[in-house]
C-alpha cells in the first residue's frame, strides 16, 4: 500500500467515531478526499460527501460509514463514578477492565472500566456477564464535581485502541467496522480521479450507521444515484467456532466479498465479477437471502430504486477493540470498485430481468 494510503489509514482508525459524533473522523476524511475530488462537503446529518465529473450519467454513489460503536455517558455519582450507556451493538463480554477515552469538554479524558474484583464476587455472579449498569468508568476523580469539571451528561468514550501492525498484511484496531470501508472509498476517489470514466461519483462517508443505518438513507436521498455500491465488513469465517454452512467461506486476505441476493441488484453482481475476472482481482462470494444489515438497504430502496451492490471486506473480531483486517483486501476491494466505475456509461442495462 502506498505510504500516504497507510498514514491516512491509520489516522482514520486512531481518531474518534462513535454514533453521532463522527466529527474527528470526518474531518481526517474530508480533508484527505479533497485532494482526488472535484468538490467535498458536509451536509446536514453529519455525512461527507465528495464529487467527482458532475453532471455526467449515470451517478453514482461509493458509501462507508464512518461510524463506529462506543459508549455515552449518563450518570455521575456523587463520587465521581462515571455510569454509562451503549452506542450501538455492544459486546458485553468485552466491556470490563477496558481502558477507555472519553470526549469530554476540554479534550479526551482517560479512564478505566470497572467492576466488583472476582474475590468479591458471588459464586453465580462470576459465571454471569456483567451488565452495562453494573460497570462504571473510574477517571480518578473524587467527587461528581471533580468529574463535572471535564466530562458531561452525553459525552462519547470509546475503547482506548488504536491501529497496529501485526504479522504479514493483517493489522488490527478499534472500529474497522466500517472506517476500512471508509477509507476504501477515499481511495476509490483517489484511484477515479486519474480514470477517464463517463460516469458522475459521489464517494460518501456516511454516518450513524451503527444505530439504524441512518446516514446512507438521507445522503441517498440528497445525490439520487442511478449506481450504488456500500463498501462495508463481513465476518471473517477462518477462524475456531465458525460454522460454515451458515455463513459461509470467508477468509482474510482472499479479496474482497461481492454479495449476491435480494439486497443487490443482478447486473451490478455480474459486471462486478466479470471486473474481478478480467483483471485477475482475487474475490469472494457471499449469499445474503434478505436485507444485508448495510448501508446497501437503504440506498437500495431510495426514491424509485437504485441498482445497488455490496462489496466487503473480511473482518475477524467484529465489534471488539480488536478487529482484524488484511491491508491486501482493502486494496484489492478500492481497484475492484474503481474499475466497476469506470465501465460505466450512459447506456449500461441494470434491470434485473
Amino acid at each position: 500500500m502506498k505510504t500516504e494510503s497507510l498514514d491516512f489509514f491509520k489516522q482514520l482508525i486512531d481518531s474518534h467515531s462513535p454514533s453521532g459524533y463522527e466529527g474527528d473522523a470526518s474531518k481526517v476524511w474530508k480533508k484527505r478526499t479533497a485532494n482526488y475530488a472535484d468538490k467535498v462537503w458536509v451536509d446536514v446529518h453529519g455525512n461527507t460527501i465528495s464529487e467527482l465529473n458532475k453532471g455526467k450519467t449515470p451517478r453514482v454513489m461509493i458509501a462507508g460509514h464512518i461510524d463506529e460503536i462506543g459508549y455515552m455517558v449518563n450518570y455521575i455519582d456523587k463520587e465521581g463514578y462515571i455510569y454509562f450507556s451503549a452506542i450501538g451493538g455492544i459486546d458485553t463480554h468485552l466491556v470490563p477492565a477496558q481502558r477507555v477515552w472519553i470526549k469530554g469538554k476540554k479534550g479526551d479524558v482517560k479512564g478505566v472500566v470497572g467492576r466488583k474484583p472476582i474475590h468479591l464476587q458471588k459464586p453465580d455472579e462470576r459465571t454471569k456477564v456483567s451488565k452495562l449498569e453494573e460497570m462504571w468508568i473510574d477517571i480518578g476523580a473524587k467527587s461528581d464535581k471533580e468529574a463535572l469539571k471535564l466530562v458531561d451528561i452525553g459525552d462519547p468514550a470509546v475503547p482506548a485502541v488504536g491501529f497496529e501492525e501485526l504479522r504479514g498484511s493483517k493489522v488490527v484496531g478499534r472500529g474497522f467496522d466500517d472506517r476500512s470501508g471508509a477509507f476504501v472509498v477515499s481511495e476509490c476517489m483517489r484511484l477515479l480521479k486519474d480514470m477517464k470514466i463517463k460516469a458522475s461519483v459521489y464517494g460518501v462517508a456516511t454516518v450513524q450507521e451503527e444505530i439504524g443505518i441512518r446516514g446512507a438513507r438521507t445522503s441517498a436521498f440528497g445525490i439520487s444515484p442511478h449506481v450504488g455500491i456500500a463498501v462495508d465488513v463481513t465476518f471473517a469465517t477462518d477462524m475456531p467456532g465458525i460454522d460454515k454452512k451458515q455463513i459461509g467461506d470467508i477468509k482474510l486476505g482472499k479479496g474482497p466479498v461481492i454479495s449476491r441476493g435480494p439486497n443487490m441488484n443482478p447486473k451490478v453482481f455480474d459486471l462486478l465479477v466479470e471486473t474481478a475476472k478480467k483483471h485477475k482481482i482475487p474475490y469472494q462470494v457471499q449469499g445474503i437471502p434478505s436485507s444485508t444489515g448495510t448501508d446497501a438497504n437503504f440506498i437500495q430502496l431510495n426514491q424509485s430504486g437504485v441498482a445497488t451492490g455490496l462489496v466487503s471486506i473480511p473482518n475477524r473480531y467484529m465489534h471488539s477493540p480488536v478487529e482484524m483486517v488484511d491491508i491486501d483486501d482493502l486494496e484489492n476491494t478500492a481497484e475492484l470498485i474503481s474499475l466497476f466505475i469506470s465501465k460505466l456509461d450512459e447506456k449500461t442495462d441494470y434491470i434485473p430481468f
